[in-house]
């Protein structure tokens, strides 16, 4: 079932986040654009590489009034303790959730069940809390942040400008289409 087009659902949870223990709800991710990464565990072998990469675009993320989170089913203990003795993961200035109870993972349906472990899903979520792209990966194929920056800039714009949409490989200052009969067939 996609989610695109629904408010995420209710939940609490905590998180790891310079240094502090923080409770988020559902309720965190409006009033600004958000990206939701999950991914299957603290102390393995792409999620690091995954998630260095992500701190890599984290500041053009903010530039564009985006907050990234990242979720695991490990508790917010694990992720202060991997935040303190991995070197990459130790350059992480975003919120990182934990979800022990596995609670988040299936309210966006990226929850291995026999492993327990949540899948590497991405979500952009708009302001109002509603889910505006998601992208799921097997567990061995790493996914690479910078595409979020051109994604978050496509969907800032086609919500800024209603009636136009973003064709594919869109770049901001690029031209953008504005669907109608005319141009059925000619694209």
């Amino acid at each position: 079932m996609s989610l695109i087009g629904k408010a995420v659902e209710d939940f609490t949870a905590n998180a790891y986040h310079n240094g502090k223990f923080l409770s988020l709800t559902q309720e965190d991710f409006k009033g600004k654009w958000s990206v939701v990464c999950f991914y299957p565990a603290d102390f393995t072998f792409v999620c690091p590489t995954e998630l260095e990469d992500l701190q890599s675009q984290y500041a053009a993320l903010k530039d564009l009034g985006v907050e990234v989170y990242s979720v695991s089913t490990d508790t917010h203990f694990t992720h202060k303790a991997w935040h303190d003795t991995s070197e990459a993961i130790g350059k992480i200035e975003y919120i990182m959730i934990g979800d022990p109870s596995h609670h988040i993972s299936r309210i966006f349906d990226v929850l291995d069940e026999e492993a327990g472990l949540a899948q590497r899903g991405t979500f952009i979520i708009d302001p109002e809390g509603i889910v505006q792209t998601m992208e799921i990966n097997a567990d061995g194929i790493g996914r690479d942040a910078s595409i979020l920056v051109d994604k978050i800039r496509a969907a800032q714009y086609v919500r800024q400008h209603p009636g136009e949409v973003c064709p594919a490989k869109w770049k901001e200052g690029a031209d953008t289409l504005k669907p109608s009969l005319d141009l059925v067939g000619k694209i």
